[in-house]
């Protein structure tokens, strides 16, 4: 990685419902996902410079440690169903980054982590759907990392909050030597609750007390999301954490200044946004 390249951005981007940028919408109106496909196609840009390399914490891998790619030429795992045929046949050939993951887990392990490689993890679609709009060149390599779906003293699997922070400031050196740190997920992620009276002005408050949490200074910042739970209409929002929790990587990688929200909308009645950390 070259050592005099500008300094990458963290990000938490909505990655929208299965391939929905690539087929034609029928889960209600047919532009539910125009405006945050058009936001995908104009993040590039704003990036300080094409990045050397990019890491993605997806929402959708899941491991009893946090567990780096190695895969030198990633395939695409289709992790969703009920989608028309041509979703499964997308393609987006970007490259993985064997020597980075190596060091992404090297980087995790010396912070205390739970730390480990894995050899033929292919791209899920919490990275190949948004990240095929952003880079649609599928030129710069790229490494997928796992969430950690820890135990908690109930024995009962937990994403601790404040080992994804721990994990984010682990990472956090890297986007010195120009790589791009993604978080991919959903602020709101609730499946039963989509289109539904309800929803709209629940996710609205909780969207408003995530992003008030984002936009606190650092230690304020950790504080809100580490304590989630407390927020209004929490659970409603997340049943379950997993695409919340990408998040918490974004967050503390991106040091002490104040997040931002740089995208916000309501498709199928719910709120969702995204962050950006410089």
């Amino acid at each position: 990685m070259a050592a005099n390249a500008l300094r990458q951005p963290t990000i938490f981007l909505p990655h929208g419902g299965g391939p929905c940028f690539f087929m034609d919408w029928t889960w209600g109106p047919a532009d539910t996902w125009n405006r945050t496909k058009h936001f995908l196609e104009g993040l590039a840009a704003t990036l300080p410079e094409p990045p050397k390399a990019i890491l993605v914490v997806s929402g959708h891998w899941e491991e009893q440690a946090f567990t780096a790619s190695t895969a030198p030429h990633p395939e695409l795992i289709f992790d969703y169903s009920g989608f028309p045929e041509e979703t499964y046949r997308l393609t987006w050939p970007a490259p993985g980054a064997p020597d980075l993951a190596r060091r992404v887990a090297g980087l995790l392990g010396e912070a205390g982590l739970p730390a480990g490689t894995a050899p033929g993890r292919g791209f899920d679609h919490g990275i190949f759907v948004p990240l095929k709009v952003v880079f649609p060149e599928a030129k710069i390599p790229v490494v997928a990392l796992s969430l950690y779906l820890s135990s908690s003293s109930r024995n009962a699997n937990t994403f601790d909050p404040a080992l994804h922070l721990a994990a984010g400031r682990a990472l956090a050196s890297l986007r010195d030597e120009g790589v791009l740190l993604i978080a991919s997920g959903m602020s709101f992620h609730n499946l039963r609750a989509y289109l539904q009276p309800k929803t709209l002005p629940r996710a609205r408050e909780f969207d408003t007390w995530l992003t008030a949490a984002v936009e606190s200074p650092a230690p304020e910042r950790e504080r809100f999301l580490t304590g989630w739970h407390d927020a209004p209409f929490a659970e409603f929002a997340h049943p379950r954490e997993e695409h919340l929790i990408p998040l918490m990587v974004a967050a503390s990688a991106g040091g002490e200044a104040p997040g931002r929200r740089i995208f916000t909308d309501e498709p199928m009645g719910a709120a969702i946004s995204a962050y950006r950390f410089d």
